[in-house]
């Protein structure tokens, strides 16, 4: 069988070029490229390699592969996740994951929370701030959270992030404006436990990996318990991985059951289809609430780069050869192929 991997390159900023000093942050390096490359060619007599820029469609007409794995983030548009599968299904190409409405929808996370919340799904109170001069403090409660609207990769969610007063707020909404020239998503902040779901399969089939939860005791003093841009790239390094990772998580019974279930609910809601990395947090009464859904989950290879799917894939007896081919065989069924 004939596979093709859509992919995109992380790339360091010109000084020409007026950027978030973050903008590549979705993007992946060489080594995860090469590394989920080589983990279908175990199984695939043949893999071809199209970078997601201006000559990926015509690579994809030429090349037609028999399925692809799509892992491209995408660059330029909030739509941008949804423009290589749009390209696949223009030709009639089968393909990894889900479709460019829910790629579009999840990317949108005020979108993705609107459907939540139509299905009674729980999810954090927010309004999308357009201006920073918006009495966003009328609506809801402090402590907030203010983050872009359509981005992910932790890109634009800092230590500031939290805010506690209207002046913070304020401040922070007008510098997610400009900086990333979209919409401010403001959150209540969530003050429970943070947990991440791996889900693999579709329909009657869908099944929750181990779950991994995000112990921010451990992180140094003066940083905010998020998973921020600070946590997760700057902290966080393959040399000195932070420990603050627990998989499978150590919760009862009770608790697991209700994580995974509201993480299956928000799966269908979203209509996502073969895997997804949910992200939950338990708010002051011990609730799951969504915050996000990652429908393109980043799966980097080294254990020390602490990339949750992977980590969850592990605890659960499979390899990262496993993982990569899971998702493939998935799309495969889906497919009838």
């Amino acid at each position: 069988m004939r596979v093709a991997l859509t992919y995109n390159l992380k790339k360091e900023i010109k000084e020409a070029e007026d950027l978030p000093s973050d903008f590549y942050a979705e993007c992946d390096e060489v080594d995860t490229v090469e590394a989920v490359r080589s983990a279908l060619l175990e199984r695939h007599e043949d893999v071809i390699m199209i970078e997601a820029d201006e000559f990926a469609y015509e690579k994809l007409r030429k090349t037609k592969p028999h399925i692809v794995f799509n892992m491209a983030e995408g660059l330029w548009g909030e739509s941008r996740e949804s423009q290589m599968p749009a390209m696949m299904e223009m030709l009639r190409i089968p393909y990894t994951g889900s479709s460019p409405l829910t790629l579009g929808l999840c990317l949108n996370k005020a979108r993705a929370k609107e459907i939540l919340s139509h299905y009674e799904i729980p999810t954090a109170k927010f309004i999308v701030a357009h201006d920073a001069k918006l009495e966003i403090e009328r609506y809801l409660s402090f402590p907030m959270i203010v983050k872009p609207l359509f981005e992910g990769s932790s890109k634009g969610i800092k230590n500031d992030s939290i805010v506690n007063n209207a002046a913070e707020l304020k401040s922070k909404v007008s510098s997610v404006l400009s900086e990333y020239r979209q919409p401010a998503l403001v959150e209540e902040y969530l003050s429970g436990r943070e947990f991440t779901v791996a889900l693999l399969g579709n329909g009657d089939k869908l099944r929750t990996l181990p779950i991994v939860e995000i112990n921010y005791s451990t992180l140094p003093e003066g940083i905010n318990h998020i998973y921020s841009y600070e946590a997760k790239w700057v902290l966080d390094t393959p040399d000195a991985p932070l420990d603050i990772f627990n998989c499978p998580a150590d919760v009862p019974e009770r608790l697991k059951k209700a994580i995974d279930n509201v993480a299956m609910d928000a799966f269908r809601a979203l209509d996502v289809k073969d895997w997804c990395r949910i992200d939950i947090r338990l708010n002051h009464a011990g609730v799951p609430h969504i915050i996000e859904l990652n429908p393109l989950p980043g799966i980097l290879m080294d254990p020390n780069c602490n990339s949750c799917f992977p980590k969850a894939a592990r605890s659960a007896g499979m390899t990262f050869t496993d993982l990569v081919n899971a998702v493939v065989d998935t799309a495969r069924e889906r497919y009838g192929i």
